[in-house]
């Protein structure tokens, strides 16, 4: 049997809609790919892609730096 499911961010109220067989193995294979990304994000290569990314939102803001944790 196959899940369908609909997320809604709570920050900007988007909807991220997905498929599973096994839904709590999706859960927790999404868990794994948020912490995988959170480390590459954090690293001087993923600090580069975030700052690309957000090039034009941060040229509006006063700094250009990112936060650190």
């Amino acid at each position: 049997m196959c899940y369908t499911y609909v997320l809604r961010s709570d920050r900007d109220k988007r909807f991220y809609t997905g498929a599973a067989r096994d839904l709590w193995a999706r859960v927790k294979e999404h868990a794994d790919d948020a912490f995988r990304r959170e480390r590459f994000l954090k690293t001087g290569k993923g600090k580069r892609f975030l700052r690309n990314r957000l090039a034009s939102f941060l040229s509006r803001s006063d700094t250009n730096k990112l936060e650190r944790d």
